[in-house]
């Protein structure tokens, strides 16, 4: 094609100078005026085809530039030959390059079709915008969690709802938020950040953790009622029981002898042991009110800025003794001066030193008990870690230790892990637990 292009013009050019040649002759001769003028006239016409020749080229060219540039695939080229057999075939691939745009740009609008129907399908909602606030990506669901139909910039919510944008606009990247509003519906908002062509991007995705909620809620207070109705029934039962006996053994060992009332020495002894036991029992039953009571009216903490080491060494001075008692290997530390906390100090000693009684206890058995207090930054969150060589818990256990009045050991209330969880959730923080019996278990509060 460029050699017969090239042919072309080179033909075109050696008229042209054959022909400007002539003219110059001509002028000089008086007799051929004439002809000298109209030898001009041709030159003239030879320049403007020759431009239009290689213009036209250009022409093609830059046009089907431009259908690049502007994604115009519609358009295409005539399969001419008026310029040569090269050039048809240059239109003949100008037109099958624009059909493979075509079929790319087709395929890319089918994929992103389909992206969009799943993202619109989601159950999640999703919500991107720049930095401007522009919203890029919304779908259903984030439309039915926002309460609008249509956003163009997210900047448009803060007058209609301005705790949820507050939220939407203030997540970083790579953590996550919690939103309730006056209705008690909940939005858990995570957020990441992308750069697109050059623009960072925020990417939000909105779960309704409500029904979840509900579910655990329901699920909770089933438990509750459940250890509620067992501890109530094993103190009535027995005592019912026994009232009844009682009353037995006053219809038959005790009688009227004139104005008073005589009961057998055994009937008496009886008795008494029976009016003991429904003592025991109903001071039992008191017990575990109050600890149900101590439970559900925990109140709010009062916060202050805490520094980790210190607390720790308290903590650890408060149960050095009573380590020395169940002869624990007790250790501490927290290796930064630096480290501090918001949170209620006595509420937080109270759930360490709960969690280092159950620990010397696990270790009662063991033949060298060691039990470790460790406070430490892991680069997200503050933890302080409790650890002990002990008995462990068995994984049946491990899901339920939680739960209010619910308990492995032989006495106790059962809500001393639950009224510790609930003192970390107060705090925004968290209470876990990872066990391999007999060899060691670690509970992790987390700030």
């Amino acid at each position: 094609m460029l050699k017969d292009f090239r042919s072309r013009v080179i033909l075109r050019t050696i008229f042209l100078a054959a022909s400007i040649s002539l003219a110059v002759y001509m002028i000089g001769k008086t007799n051929m005026l004439f002809a000298a003028i109209l030898m001009c006239v041709i030159i003239v016409f030879q320049i403007g085809e020759l431009f239009h020749f290689v213009s036209l080229t250009n022409r093609k060219l830059t046009r089907f530039l431009e259908s690049v540039k502007y994604s115009d695939f519609v358009s295409g080229f005539t399969a001419d030959n008026k310029l040569g057999k090269s050039f048809k075939e240059l239109n003949i691939s100008f037109n099958e390059v624009l059909e493979a745009f075509r079929k790319a740009r087709s395929e890319k609008e089918e994929h992103w079709q389909y992206l969009n129907t799943v993202v619109q399908q989601v159950r999640t909602g999703i919500l991107s915008f720049d930095t401007d606030g522009n919203v890029q990506l919304i779908n259903m669901n984030a439309r039915k969690f926002l309460n609008i139909q249509n956003i163009k910039n997210i900047h448009e919510l803060k007058e209609r709802n301005y705790k949820l944008h507050h939220i939407l606009t203030t997540t970083e990247p790579g953590k996550s938020s919690l939103y309730k509003d006056a209705n008690e519906f909940h939005l858990t908002i995570q957020a990441t950040e992308l750069r697109i062509r050059g623009a960072d991007v925020k990417l939000l995705t909105l779960q309704n953790i409500q029904p979840e909620l509900q579910k655990q809620e329901l699920e909770a207070w089933q438990n509750l009622t459940r250890v509620l109705r067992h501890e109530i029934m094993n103190s009535i039962t027995p005592i019912s029981s026994l009232t009844s006996t009682l009353k037995d053994i006053l219809d038959y060992d005790l009688t009227q002898k004139g104005d008073h009332f005589e009961l057998k020495a055994e009937g008496a002894d009886d008795l008494k042991e029976g009016l003991t036991t429904i003592e025991n029992r109903s001071k039992g039953l008191i017990k575990f009110i109050d600890a149900y009571r101590e439970y559900t009216s925990l109140p709010n903490p009062k916060l202050k800025t805490i520094r980790l080491k210190s607390l720790i060494e308290k903590v650890a001075m408060l149960m050095r003794q009573e380590m020395k008692n169940y002869r624990v290997d007790f250790h501490y530390e927290c290796n930064s001066e630096y480290l501090t906390i918001q949170a209620d100090e006595e509420m937080i000693e109270q759930v360490l030193i709960n969690l280092l009684k159950n620990s010397a206890e696990a270790v009662a058995q063991v033949a060298n008990p060691r039990i470790d207090l460790v406070g430490r930054y892991d680069g997200t969150h503050i933890k302080i870690e409790v650890t002990d060589n002990g008995t462990g818990i068995i994984p049946e256990a491990i899901e339920r230790i939680f739960v209010p009045f619910y308990t492995t050991k032989k006495t106790g209330s059962g809500i001393g892990l639950s009224l510790s969880r609930q003192i970390m959730q107060l705090h925004n923080g968290s209470l876990t637990v990872e066990s391999e019996p007999d060899v060691k278990t670690t509970f992790t509060m987390r700030f």
